[in-house]
């Protein structure tokens, strides 16, 4: 017979939790330490600069030991943490480009940056299949709608991270792609028929089964597979099709149960233990610390009262070893065989260094160089788009405030599009709070080049679509603005430094956009 404190130590042996501040503090270092946590996610709030979370990270090893699983999303593009590392183009860019050269190279340099800070496991890539225009979450952070193409570009990707030593986790199983809820605010329904689902969502997860070292579940209720519970806490999916029909040996790990389609419908322990059963490795008990006290005592009871069986817990744990194991904290491993093939990418691997050895990270210019590089692979463009000349008088268009959805880091401000397009125009800014209200018509007719540059995720509506008429659009966060509004297009599938300078470069007529959206209706 176990003890209270035994099967709490096995209970935070099965969660990941969120850090609050800047500092690991002595009671969140007891906290930790008192219940085993293994797992650790940190978000934007947790960093400061390389400094700082360099030496929050290497508490939390010395804290959570060698098994340590310390993570954050650092897909590319919009979803990004750690801000002052080579920017990452997002995943919808590299699918454009559709280079699986470029793609493993991209994926080990986010690789190197993140694991020189400490993470040894990054939650991407994404292998949502994009088909919906009006999904308000992926976008962008979808490889694409081709299961086949969207797959290959996503293994080598996974492919270039595996060689830094940086688990992956590909997510979000079985498939967020086509949804128009937000299932941070509510549960959304995928309601195909299993036929639809097995050949397009189901497709990119089942392709990567054999590679990928983790999967993240989706907060999505899928009729045909199971009607009664979201696939983060249905057995038959997790467990039924995940685990025996596809034989998927690697750790399952839920998204985040503060998320509204799990939070605002169950008690925080019932989801995890819910979600553990189903088959579930690991709960994302990303909320407050009473939350995640809540979610370590309903687990601990779950395994004393054998709904958690004690076989199944430890090979829960015995996965998770092996990830943690396969991809230390604070070092890296030599890249698991297989996942060269997978993406059909063949590039020598190098061996990385061992575990005992200071991750270095000595290319920071080189991979900004190659972010760059993809950055302006990935420049698609649609209509008759054309280049006002050197010096020409020019309006930019653009939205007053930049916003998050609260997955993305906040969009570019308009004035440094302003001040990036100052560089070869004499620019004048105007800016509207509201889409709904803004009267085009009411713009100067001066003979000004006028460009509108798009610079958050939501779609506009009627009124834009019935109205705005620029010269040019810069669609520099969504793609599928670009079919709101009756002009030409460039888009960039995203709005860092480096998708600002592809936009200068083409305007000098230095590089062509060469990309192809990979999504239909472009």
């Amino acid at each position: 017979m176990q003890t209270t404190d035994e099967l709490r130590k096995l209970a935070g042996q099965l969660i990941m939790v969120r850090l609050f501040g800047t500092e690991l503090d002595a009671e969140t270092a007891a906290f930790l330490a008192r219940n085993r946590v293994r797992g650790a996610c940190l978000f934007r709030q947790n960093m400061v600069d390389a400094s700082q979370l360099t030496r929050f990270t290497a508490g939390l090893r010395e804290v959570m030991g060698g098994e340590a699983l310390i993570a954050l999303d650092q897909e590319g593009g919009a979803v990004v943490r750690s801000t002052w590392v080579p920017a990452p183009p997002s995943a919808m860019a590299l699918g454009a480009a559709d280079d699986p050269i470029l793609a493993r190279e991209v994926g080990a340099a986010v690789a190197r940056a993140v694991r020189s800070l400490g993470f040894n496991w990054n939650f991407a890539p994404v292998l949502d299949l994009n088909n919906n225009p009006h999904n308000p979450v992926i976008a962008e952070r979808s490889f694409g709608a081709d299961p086949a193409t969207a797959t290959r570009i996503a293994l080598a990707w996974m492919e270039g991270s595996e060689s830094e030593g940086v688990a992956c986790c590909v997510k979000h199983f079985p498939g967020h792609g086509d949804t128009h809820v937000d299932s941070h605010r509510d549960l959304p329904t995928v309601d195909k028929p299993l036929a639809e689902l097995e050949r397009f969502e189901f497709a990119p997860f089942r392709m990567a089964a054999p590679f990928a070292p983790a999967m993240m579940t989706a907060h999505i209720v899928y009729p045909a597979l199971d009607p009664d519970y979201p696939a983060t806490m249905s057995r038959r999916i997790l467990n039924g099709i995940l685990r025996e029909q596809w034989n998927y040996g690697g750790v399952i790990i839920t998204d985040g149960m503060d998320m509204h389609a799990i939070a605002h419908r169950y008690g925080a322990g019932q989801a995890a233990v819910r979600a553990l059963v189903a088959g579930a490795d690991m709960v994302m008990a990303i909320g407050s610390r009473e939350t995640q006290e809540e979610t370590i005592a309903a687990i601990a009871a779950a395994i004393a009262a054998g709904e958690l069986p004690l076989a199944e817990v430890e090979a829960r744990l015995a996965r998770l070893k092996q990830l943690a194991d396969a991809h230390p904290a604070g070092g890296a491993a030599r890249p698991r065989a297989g996942v060269a093939a997978a993406s059909g990418c063949e590039v020598a691997v190098s061996a990385a260094p061992g575990a005992d050895e200071a991750p270095i990270y000595s290319t920071d210019d080189a991979d900004r160089a190659l972010m760059a590089r993809a950055w302006a692979r990935g420049l698609s463009s649609r209509g008759a788009v054309r280049r006002p000349p050197q010096g020409a008088r020019l309006r930019l268009v653009a939205r007053q405030d930049v916003v998050s959805d609260g997955v993305s880091e906040a969009g570019v401000p308009a004035a440094t599009i302003a001040a990036s397009l100052a560089q070869r125009y004499d620019v004048e800014l105007m800016t509207f709070a509201d889409a709904d209200s803004f009267d085009w018509n009411a713009l100067p007719q001066d003979g000004r080049f006028t460009i509108l540059a798009s610079t958050s995720r939501r779609r506009y509506g009627a009124h834009v679509r019935a109205t705005w008429r620029p010269d040019l659009h810069l669609a520099l966060w969504n793609p599928y603005q670009a079919l709101d509004v009756e002009a030409p297009a460039l888009m960039t599938y995203g709005f860092a430094a480096p998708a600002l300078a592809a936009v200068n470069a083409w305007l000098a007529g230095e590089i062509e956009a060469t990309g192809h959206c990979p999504v239909p209706g472009f």
